[in-house]
């Protein structure tokens, strides 16, 4: 064994140690509420197919269809050849269904953000983020290189003290250095809302940008799923909008919404955009059918089963009916060990949930991270109470 294999044997290990150890697991089915996982079948509660389009005729026929003729892949960048129709008809739909001039999608959300932030944003910039965004924005603010600051979350006073030493340190170098805000209205692991109207007022008092991640909203919140930012009234106020193709709207793939001009700079400087083959035609015609959809009066009644199976399962729990407002119920348990235990518990209920554990959340805050769909039934919940009531666990939010 080399020294090399032999360091990475030693970092497993110690990985191991701490309940962090993280493994593939194989699905021989359609990712919807019931999957199949080694000759078993499991209800999954843990996808966020919010809408259960992931497997809608509608969708599948789209995906069939721009695979037939335009192929599997585009051999390309978007701006060399690999600019298909299907990409201009999913941007044009989602501008559209946004209210935004313009938009522009990315093989990824990951992707969307890093290429969005890092182009924006430079050394001489500040970027203020709320302490528990996605990933994906912390990385893409520390590729930026500027300079980071973080916010309590979901708290004004201090994001107000942080914006008030952004916007009045002393202006060296850059000539005109900006501000970022960053944060998604509803949070990926407890599911509960940023106050937007508070912090889109803050923006305007000290002018600075903002950038919110509607990733968990889209599709489920505002008129016709527009999103958290829509029902607040406050959409137009949001410089960025960003979002992703693969949760409400059962596709893949990432995007960013706004004026004409952001959607040209990202075109000329998204760095993840400019220097990626771009995703699968199929994909993006399927988006395109996922929206149509969403905006419909089908996506209502999806909607509408969506938030009873939420309203069940809140009451099942114990849990306050407006306890987070979306389709993410966080059921923490504390220590990784037994948040693995706990998974393991619940898979022998034929119930798949996987452990929420560090680097995802803080250490010691590991969960049962539930998320609903309107493909679920009622028996569905109601076999899921059943099971966690087993664990001899009180749900609690994620504060305590």
């Amino acid at each position: 064994m080399n020294s090399f294999t032999n360091e990475l044997r030693l970092r497993l290990a110690a990985r191991r140690e701490k309940n962090l150890f993280r493994e593939l697991r194989r699905v021989d089915s359609a990712s919807g509420s019931r999957i199949q996982m080694g000759g078993q079948s499991f209800l999954n509660f843990s996808s966020n197919d919010y809408l259960g389009l992931t497997s809608h005729p509608a969708l599948k026929s789209a995906a069939a269809h721009a695979a037939e003729t335009y192929g599997s892949g585009v051999g390309a960048s978007r701006l060399i050849c690999g600019s298909l129709a299907p990409f201009h008809e999913l941007e044009e739909m989602l501008a559209a269904f946004k209210g935004t001039d313009a938009a522009l999608s990315f093989s990824t959300g990951y992707a969307a953000a890093i290429g969005t932030i890092s182009a924006l944003m430079s050394s001489d910039d500040v970027i203020i983020l709320d302490k528990l965004v996605h990933a994906c924005i912390v990385d893409a603010a520390r590729l930026s290189g500027a300079k980071l600051r973080i916010f309590d979350h979901n708290n004004l006073d201090d994001l107000a003290d942080k914006l008030k030493w952004a916007t009045g340190r002393t202006r060296t170098g850059k000539q005109n250095p900006h501000t970022l805000i960053v944060t998604e209205s509803v949070f990926s692991m407890d599911g509960d809302r940023a106050p937007l109207r508070e912090i889109v007022a803050l923006k305007e008092q000290y002018g600075v940008w903002l950038m919110v991640d509607e990733a968990h909203a889209t599709g489920i919140l505002g008129r016709n799923g527009r999103g958290l930012a829509d029902e607040l009234g406050v959409a137009s106020q949001i410089d960025i909008s960003m979002g992703t193709l693969g949760k409400a709207f059962g596709a893949s793939g990432g995007y960013i919404c706004g004026s004409r001009d952001l959607i040209d700079f990202l075109v000329n400087h998204a760095r993840s955009f400019i220097f990626s083959t771009a995703p699968v035609p199929a994909a993006a015609a399927a988006a395109t059918a996922g929206i149509r959809i969403v905006q419909s009066s089908q996506g209502d009644t999806l909607r509408l089963n969506l938030f009873n199976r939420v309203q069940e399962l809140t009451s099942g729990l114990n849990l306050p009916p407006t306890a987070n407002g979306s389709a993410i119920i966080p059921f923490m348990i504390g220590a990784e060990k037994a948040a693995v235990a706990a998974a393991a518990q619940l898979r022998e209920h034929h119930l798949f949930i996987p452990p929420i554990r560090y680097p995802t959340v803080a250490r010691g805050a590991a969960r049962l991270r539930i998320t609903l769909s309107a493909a679920h039934s009622h028996a569905d919940v109601a076999l899921l109470i059943r099971a966690l009531a087993s664990l001899g666990r009180q749900p609690q939010s994620p504060s305590e």
